[in-house]
């Protein structure tokens, strides 16, 4: 049995904290088969943007409920982050990017800090990207919903950190990559450094969090308690720079640009073809052999200033200078069909349409579709991850603005419609 399958059933005990070794029967039972990992794990997801809803989207996926908490009125910021937009709703294509699975609930967090206590006490985790300090003013933060719901994994996603002379700046993705080197290491070797063309940064720190919640909920099992998890952008991105880092740390070389080439490795860039790129990678002498024989060009793997990857890297500008003029004879099609069966990886540089068209895209069924009353047919990402018999799928398709505020409030803590009448006319809810 899993350890997400295993985490799950403590909630299904009504979320009581109990002891691992008192439900190991019911978790191997076959009545909790073929179901999701995290079915039973319900989140308060009170972020914005998209490291957040990323990291809550992944959990939804997986299985987890997910409650949306949005400000009454306007929402998560990224609804509005358009053009282009969706007719029907009129959010932007961005927010339904990273947000299906999830059930809106508007709530004023100044006016409603209560209805978040009360739902902290029937949850299992709850994630926030607001600056540090933020809602421990509203009486929101960490020590304030541990002394409610001490089983409660809070996880703080922020720019930097709650410590640190950044500690309370905002933090957006493109800041923390400048801050944090990606940017320096990213464009044309002489050109100005350039930004990612998705948010990596976001999506780091969004899975990292994922997997610190996960991590957080199997400890739970063996102590019994939640706890506060802290993640943030600039420290992502700083782990994420892997070999540049350890270059500089161990050796002490600084880093430079290298465009689609890579330092250590040669060949591997994006070659320009008679109609695009052409992306190849040889990172063995083997390959390197292979690609010569299958390109047409033998006598460069027996020349001695290319006999292994050393003196490739070494004499890296002649050997570039004639495959790329050996790769702009051909187009992408015409070099797909030669490479077909080659021991080494390559691959067109696709535009965003040749990337849906691709028949393996198509065939491992990456893009997902689904109805909703209002939106009509939307169209995903699917998950990346497959599992051997646990279901990993999107299941609800992205709120419109406090869709599911009475169905939640109602159904999770039994209110009335009279006390929800109520809330709506004090403007604690919408």
């Amino acid at each position: 049995m899993s350890a997400l399958r295993l985490i799950t059933q403590q909630l299904l005990r009504s979320r009581k904290i109990i002891n691992i070794s008192k439900y190991k029967s019911i978790a191997t039972s076959s009545k909790f088969n073929n179901k999701s990992p995290l079915e039973g794990i319900r989140v308060i997801d009170l972020t914005r943007i998209v490291a957040g809803p990323y990291c809550s989207m992944i959990l939804g996926d997986l299985g987890a409920e997910i409650i949306k908490i949005e400000k009454p009125g306007t929402g998560d910021e990224s609804r509005h982050w358009g053009p282009p937009f969706l007719k029907t709703t009129k959010d932007s294509t961005y927010f339904l990017s990273v947000n299906r699975n999830k059930k809106s609930v508007c709530i004023d967090l100044k006016k409603g800090k209560d209805i978040i206590y009360e739902l902290a006490k029937t949850s299992d985790v709850l994630i926030e990207n607001y600056v540090p300090g933020k809602l421990d003013e509203m009486a929101l933060g960490y020590k304030d919903l541990e002394k409610v719901a001490p089983h409660l994994i809070y996880c703080s996603l922020t720019g930097y950190g709650s410590q640190g002379p950044y500690a309370k700046r905002p933090g957006y993705d493109v800041i923390a990559a400048s801050i944090g080197g990606l940017l320096h290491i990213t464009g044309p070797k002489d050109g100005a450094p350039c930004k990612i063309g998705v948010a990596m940064t976001d999506l780091a720190t969004g899975l990292y969090a994922h997997g610190a919640i996960i991590a957080a909920l199997l400890q739970r099992t063996k102590t019994n308690r939640g706890q506060w998890i802290e993640c943030n952008l600039l420290s992502t991105q700083v782990a994420s720079l892997i070999n540049v880092a350890s270059n500089y740390l161990n050796a002490d070389k600084e880093a430079s640009r290298w465009g689609s080439e890579h330092e250590s490795i040669v060949p591997y860039e994006a070659f320009p073809t008679k109609d695009g790129f052409m992306t190849i990678g040889t990172g063995s002498d083997a390959q390197f052999i292979a690609l010569t024989k299958i390109i047409n060009l033998p006598e460069l793997s027996v020349n001695e200033k290319f006999k292994n990857n050393t003196e490739r890297v070494k004499n890296r500008e002649e050997l570039l200078t004639i495959l790329r003029e050996k790769f702009k004879t051909k187009t992408n099609k015409e070099w797909s069909d030669i490479l077909e069966g080659s021991p080494f990886p390559y691959g067109p540089i696709n535009t965003i349409k040749e990337v849906f068209n691709d028949p393996h895209i198509k065939h491992v069924g990456m893009v997902r579709e689904m109805n909703h009353p209002i939106m009509g047919k939307v169209k995903f990402v699917g998950p990346a991850v497959k599992f051997s018999y646990g279901t990993n799928e999107p299941r609800l398709p992205p709120p419109t603005l406090g869709e599911h505020t009475r169905e939640v409030l109602k159904k999770v803590l039994n209110y009335s419609d009279q006390t929800l009448e109520n809330l709506i006319k004090n403007k604690i809810i919408q």
